[in-house]
């Protein structure tokens, strides 16, 4: 059985990112689309007039943390592309 679940926008250019194979290049050089940009930033805004739901402050809080998690990776693939 598949549950469809709808995931924000940039997670899901996230994982689609990594799912079609990634390079130590490819992955310096990614950004997320102006929209999903756009999206965090008001979410980013909103947080700062606390004015986020709990659902949006959850997105927020766990955008957070793949942000981190991909700034870890980019030094990591950095020292990958040095290398070569």
């Amino acid at each position: 059985m598949t549950v469809a679940t709808k995931i924000p926008q940039a997670y899901a250019e996230i994982v689609e990112f990594f799912a079609a194979g990634a390079t130590p290049e490819s992955i310096l050089n990614f950004q997320l689309s102006e929209e999903a940009k756009e999206h965090i930033a008001d979410l980013i805004y909103a947080h700062n007039n606390q004015d986020l739901t709990r659902d949006e402050k959850t997105e927020l809080d766990n955008f957070l943390v793949i942000e981190h998690l991909l700034r870890l990776i980019k030094a990591v693939a950095h020292k990958h592309v040095v290398k070569e």
